[in-house]
C-alpha cells in the first residue's frame, strides 16, 4: 500500500487567495495551474481526478498537494534556482575592460569584438557581454567643437537666461540664416518603399541651384518668422530684420539671438539696429550654435522636407520650404530649455579636465 494523501484544509483567506490567484489575469500559468490543483484537493477529488482534470500526472499533482501541505501558500511559489556556474572570474572581467579603455590593437585604430577576444584568449560571446553591461561600444565616436570665445561664460548666462526668464513685454527671437540650401533631382528616379525593403534612389543627383532661409523662432511659442533670399549678405540680413519689424507688435521689444557671423556685425546692420532701439542683440559664443534654439527648428527642416526631397529648380525647392513653414506654424511648439548655465559651464569644464588629464 502507498503513503496516504495528505489532507488539505484551507482557511477562508487561503481559499479566496488562491481563487483570486485563479482569475486575476496576470497571474503566471504555473501559479494559475497550481492554485487550481490544490483547490480540487480541498474539495475531495482524487489524485487520479485532479490529474485528469488539469491534463498532468499524478506524480505532479502529489508534488503540489504536499508541497502546499508543508509551506502553505508560500510553497506553490518556484523555488530559487542556481543558474549556470560562472565561466569567467572577475580577472576576466577587468582583462577585457583594462584592454577595451587602455590599449589599442597593433594594426587597428579601435578593438573589435573579434580582435580583442583573440588577444585575450576569451570567447567572443563573452567580450560582447561585458560590452553591453558597462556601455562600452568602440566601434562608435563622437566629434565636439569647444568655444574658444573668452567671454564664453557670460555669454552662455545672458543667452540661457532669456531662455529660462523671459523679460516682460518682450519677444524672444532665436534668429539665424540657413545657407546654400540646395534645390537637388536625382539622376534617375526613386524606387518607392515596399514590404521588406525600404525607400531606394541614386547616390548622384543634379543640382539646380541655391536659395537661404532667414528664420526667426519665437521661443514662447514655437512659431517660425521665415523669408526666402537668393543670396546671404548683409543687405538681406537688414531687409529681414525689416520684416520681423514689420509682423511684431509695435508694443513688444525684441531679444534677439544671433551667432557671431559677420553679416549680423557690419556697420550697415548696426546702424539699423541703432535707429530701431526695441531690438537688443544677445550673441551665443563661437562654435556654440547648439545654444541657439532656431537650429533645433532647421534640423527638423532637414529632416522631415530636405534630406530625401527632389526640386527640379529653387522656386519648386522654395514653395516646400513655404509650405512646410505655414504647416508648422498652423500648430507650433515650442523648444523647451532645460539646463542651466551653470550646468553647461559645469560640463564643459569636465571635458576640459579631461583633455588635459589625457594629455590631448
Amino acid at each position: 500500500m502507498g503513503r496516504s494523501s495528505a489532507a488539505i484544509v484551507l482557511s477562508k483567506d487561503e481559499e479566496a487567495e488562491l481563487n483570486r490567484w485563479r482569475r486575476r489575469r496576470n497571474t503566471t500559468t504555473g501559479l494559475h495551474f497550481r492554485a487550481g490543483i490544490v483547490l480540487d484537493c480541498a474539495r475531495g477529488y482524487s489524485g487520479e481526478q485532479i490529474a485528469e482534470r488539469h491534463a498532468t500526472s499524478q506524480q505532479t499533482v502529489t508534488k503540489w498537494r504536499r508541497r502546499f501541505a508543508s509551506d502553505r501558500l508560500a510553497g506553490l511559489s518556484d523555488a530559487p534556482r542556481s543558474g549556470q556556474p560562472r565561466r569567467h572570474g572577475d580577472d576576466r572581467v577587468q582583462a577585457v575592460l583594462e584592454a577595451t579603455l587602455n590599449r589599442r590593437p597593433k594594426r587597428a585604430t579601435h578593438w573589435s569584438v573579434r580582435s580583442l577576444a583573440e588577444d585575450l584568449g576569451v570567447p567572443r560571446d563573452f567580450v560582447h557581454r561585458v560590452w553591453r553591461a558597462f556601455g562600452l561600444k568602440p566601434h562608435l565616436s563622437n566629434s565636439f567643437k569647444l568655444s574658444n570665445d573668452p567671454h564664453f561664460i557670460e555669454k552662455v548666462r545672458d543667452v540661457v537666461g532669456l531662455y529660462l526668464e523671459p523679460p516682460d513685454k518682450a519677444l524672444v527671437l532665436c534668429v539665424d540664416e540657413k545657407s546654400q540650401i540646395q534645390a537637388l533631382d536625382r539622376t534617375q528616379p526613386s524606387l518607392p518603399m515596399n514590404y521588406g525593403l525600404p525607400e531606394t534612389h541614386t547616390h548622384d543627383y543634379r543640382r539646380y541651384g541655391t536659395t537661404t532661409l532667414f528664420a526667426a523662432l519665437d521661443v514662447a511659442t514655437g512659431e517660425v518668422i521665415g523669408k526666402l533670399k537668393r543670396r546671404h549678405r548683409t543687405a538681406e540680413f537688414v531687409s529681414f530684420l525689416r520684416h520681423v519689424d514689420a509682423v511684431v507688435p509695435a508694443d513688444l521689444d525684441i531679444q534677439l539671438i544671433l551667432d557671431s557671423y559677420v553679416t549680423h556685425k557690419t556697420g550697415k546692420a548696426r546702424n539699423w539696429l541703432l535707429r530701431h532701439p526695441r531690438f537688443h542683440c544677445h550673441f551665443t559664443p563661437t562654435y556654440s550654435s547648439w545654444i541657439n534654439l532656431v537650429e533645433r527648428f532647421f534640423a527638423s527642416l532637414t529632416e522631415q522636407q530636405l534630406r530625401r526631397g527632389t526640386h527640379r529648380s529653387v522656386p519648386a525647392l522654395e514653395k516646400a520650404i513655404r509650405d512646410y513653414l505655414q504647416t508648422h506654424n498652423e500648430q507650433p511648439k515650442p523648444f523647451r530649455w532645460t539646463k542651466s548655465a551653470d550646468e553647461i559651464i559645469e560640463s564643459v569644464n569636465s571635458v576640459l579636465k579631461l583633455i588635459n588629464r589625457t594629455g590631448h
